[in-house]
């Protein structure tokens, strides 16, 4: 499963990332973040409009809004 397929409110670590589909400029600021592998996340809410976009997932004490496209190269596991 993919972050953008996870339900809202469900815990899960990170267990792999395709990195080559984020630009690198973006890659190095989600790893900055703490959006890597192993890392414990969930998903908070998602966007009200048409894709669902952006989605606000929590790692730790802060909330980071991803775009659907990058939360797809985020597999996780519960």
């Amino acid at each position: 499963m993919t972050l953008d397929e996870l339900p809202n409110d469900r815990t899960v670590l990170i267990a792999e990332v395709d990195w080559s589909a984020v630009a690198p400029d973006e890659a190095k600021r989600l790893q900055a973040l703490g959006l890597d592998e192993g890392a414990e996340v969930c998903i908070s809410h998602r966007g009200t409009f048409f894709w669902r976009d952006p989605i606000a997932v929590r790692i730790g004490a802060m909330t980071v809004a991803l775009r659907r496209s990058h939360a797809r190269a985020f597999s996780v596991r519960a």
